[in-house]
């Protein structure tokens, strides 16, 4: 009898819509290579549903918030449901995006400068000479970030609107010009680095990410074989020392006139759909996206 796997997508962050296309194309994916799948929209009732259903195997396609951040991962450890993807620490701690750099920076990958700052005094001051990056400290996607360009008088004034849905602490960072990079790791080796540039504009931000045409991806990045090999060994090192498991992918940035490498954090749920980066970059490692799909499943498990 095929193994039963529930898909947990969806859910309430503010990638919400993000994680149905990644549960929507994985759920597909795992059923074509024979797994007995149920999706699970998330909501609040999950640990009613998920005791209901009596999974083998959770897939946790959630990003954000809840799915991401150690909350969902500790309520399957109390569940004693085997689940794909970082455990409890590792969640909570990736997400944390000044606590990560502290601890990557003390494995010696190199990061940007950076503070942490309440959103309403960066609206009043700027917490760095810009140019700058500010984002939120707790959320992916590139959701609520904003850079300040160099020359800009006035700080960001988005980030102090009442409707912010981001949290009230903000990282401000020294912004590092240059190339857009990432490298996914998988079963403690590196799966390639691909570059990435939005199709319009000059940040791949949350529509270049997902809309239709808005990126391109160079994979592999045609960058100097030194720089992809110190790309591949810099987040192997920042897997291992957070304690990611499964598949994660790091996100750098650089500058090719100053030589700069600088790690921006680690996406321990990457997006997965057929044509997200992690799925390239597999591909391109010779692993199609049925293979990949199977090999998290098989690689699922407690007390990760």
């Amino acid at each position: 009898m095929s193994k039963h796997v529930a898909v947990l997508m969806g859910g309430w962050s503010v990638e919400r819509e993000v994680s149905l296309s990644s549960g929507a194309a994985c759920a597909r994916a795992l059923e074509s290579v024979g797994y007995r799948v149920t999706r699970v929209e998330v909501g609040r009732d999950v640990a009613e549903v998920l005791a209901r259903l009596k999974p083998e195997v959770v897939f946790n396609a959630l990003h954000g918030r809840f799915g991401e951040d150690g909350t969902i991962q500790g309520m399957l450890e109390i569940l004693g449901i085997p689940y794909t993807h970082s455990g409890v620490l590792a969640s909570a701690l990736a997400i944390r995006k000044d606590k990560a750099k502290m601890v990557v920076s003390a494995a010696g990958v190199p990061v940007a400068h950076g503070v942490n700052v309440s959103r309403f005094e960066a609206a009043k001051r700027h917490p760095l000479p810009p140019p700058y990056v500010i984002k939120p400290i707790d959320e992916g996607s590139s959701v609520g970030v904003v850079i300040v360009k160099k020359g800009r008088e006035h700080p960001p004034q988005e980030i102090a609107r009442p409707d912010w849905p981001c949290g009230e602490t903000m990282l401000a960072e020294t912004f590092i010009a240059g190339r857009e990079l990432t490298c996914a790791v998988m079963d403690g080796k590196s799966l390639g680095v691909t570059e990435i540039r939005a199709a319009t504009g000059e940040f791949y931000d949350y529509d270049a990410k997902y809309a239709k045409g808005g990126s391109i991806h160079i994979c592999p990045a045609q960058i100097l074989p030194n720089i992809y090999q110190r790309i591949e060994e810099c987040a192997l090192t920042a897997h291992q020392a957070i304690g990611c498991r499964g598949v994660s992918r790091s996100d750098f940035r650089y500058d090719d006139e100053s030589d700069t490498l600088v790690w921006l954090e680690v996406n321990t749920q990457p997006g997965m759909t057929e044509t997200s980066l992690v799925p390239e970059l597999a591909a391109h490692a010779g692993m199609n996206f049925g293979e990949l799909v199977r090999w998290i499943v098989e690689d699922a498990s407690l007390n990760r």
